[in-house]
């Protein structure tokens, strides 16, 4: 397999150019990550509350041994909770990778958490009829210097369309600005071989959506005016990594006692 490398810096992924290592560019998802996101502030306090009251009998023995432990346990909770989640989704397309390519999965081979999640992307296969056009591979933007893995081009009702498999809670708009990105990119670079052939032409997007009780096949708007905002955040992204540290300058006078955050740091 000949797929485009990624790496993760300062908690984003960058994919490296095939043709050029020292060319490294954001993934999409680091981009549409540059949204606010105050919503998980108060997801994240409710989950280390949760895990406060429903394990009372650990976090009171902790307290008493080690409390500082029993802190880190508790304001660690959102991340196990998201890493369940984020695991599992990863099993579920995998899966749904395979049966999209047409492979045989058997059921005695899959984990009884994710036996619902197949059973419903093949009612999705045999209801919608998707013509896959491609699976898994990675778009590039030259223009705007962005890469990243889709989900599936797939035809559907005559209109090919960008598809994205979705297991979280919900379908969040942000997906929208993935989808464009994807939709709007230059190029795609073959896992195969390598090679670069132009992204076709698409009429929209679809989400399909997985749960453990059901799916559902959501279309979703990603035309040139969400594109224009995901290339917002695209300089967003710029900014938070370099160009914010550019524009505050060493003082030209004081007086006082004032320091420098980096003088009370060493102090």
């Amino acid at each position: 397999m000949a797929g485009v490398s990624t790496i993760k810096r300062s908690g984003s992924r960058f994919y490296i150019d095939p043709d050029d290592a020292r060319i490294k560019v954001p993934g999409v998802t680091s981009i549409v990550g540059m949204l606010p996101k105050d919503f998980l502030t108060f997801w994240a306090a409710k989950e280390a509350a949760e895990a406060a009251v429903n394990n009372w009998d650990i976090v009171s023995r902790l307290i008493e041994r080690d409390p500082k432990g029993a802190i880190d346990y508790l304001k660690g909770a959102h991340r196990r909770k998201s890493k369940e989640a984020t695991d599992l989704g990863s099993s579920a397309h995998d899966l749904f990778e395979r049966l999209a390519r047409g492979e045989t999965v058997h059921d005695r081979h899959i984990h009884s958490d994710l036996k619902p999640f197949v059973r419903h992307f093949r009612e999705f296969l045999q209801q919608i009829q998707p013509e896959f056009l491609h699976l898994e591979e990675t778009v590039w933007s030259d223009t705007h210097h962005y890469a990243g893995s889709f989900d599936a081009i797939a035809k559907v009702d005559g209109e090919v369309v960008v598809l994205d498999w979705k297991t979280s809670k919900s379908v969040y708009d942000s997906v929208a600005l993935q989808l464009s990105a994807y939709r709007y990119a230059d190029r795609i670079i073959l896992a195969a071989d390598g090679e670069s052939i132009d992204v076709p032409e698409m009429q929209g997007g679809a989400v399909l959506h997985v749960r453990s009780e059901g799916w559902s096949f959501v279309p979703v708007a990603c035309g040139e005016d969400v594109y224009r905002a995901f290339l917002a955040l695209r300089q967003v992204f710029d900014w938070e990594a370099d160009g914010k540290k550019k524009v505050v300058g060493k003082p030209i006078a004081s007086g006082g006692e004032m320091q420098t955050g980096t003088q009370r740091r060493a102090a």
